[in-house]
């Protein structure tokens, strides 16, 4: 298999797992779990950016890496809006505060609006896949 059609494969999976966590963040939302569901928006979030790093042949082995990367490679350009980039950054830092800190707790009504804005941001990314 050449490396084109691995790196397209490979990007295919990514959009596959961000799309699977949307519904999962779904699924943890209704279930009311709304710690989990904010992990499972941002990992969808995480995963399309992550595709389309790597459509750009860009690899990062952390977080802050992707989300540096995203923000000089896709937000500054113009290529996704800046709103997205602020998206992305609130919910990596909602994600940290549910996943590190003892006793944080989410509203559902702002869960329910990060997934909205989750959905939207994962299809805005996949507009950039070519």
């Amino acid at each position: 298999m050449n490396e084109k059609k691995t790196l397209k494969e490979v990007i295919r999976y990514w959009i596959e797992k961000a799309e699977d966590s949307l519904d999962s963040a779904n699924d943890e939302l209704k279930a009311g779990r709304l710690s989990f569901s904010v992990n499972r928006i941002y990992y969808a979030c995480f995963y399309a950016v992550s595709a389309v790093l790597l459509q750009e042949r860009l690899r990062f082995k952390k977080h802050s890496g992707v989300r540096a990367a995203f923000h000089k490679h896709i937000v500054k350009p113009g290529l996704i809006s800046r709103e997205h980039g602020q998206f992305y950054d609130e919910i990596f830092e909602a994600r940290q505060r549910g996943d590190y800190i003892e006793l944080v707790h989410f509203e559902k009504g702002q869960v329910e609006k990060w997934l909205k804005q989750a959905s939207e941001f994962v299809n805005g990314v996949k507009l950039l896949i070519k």
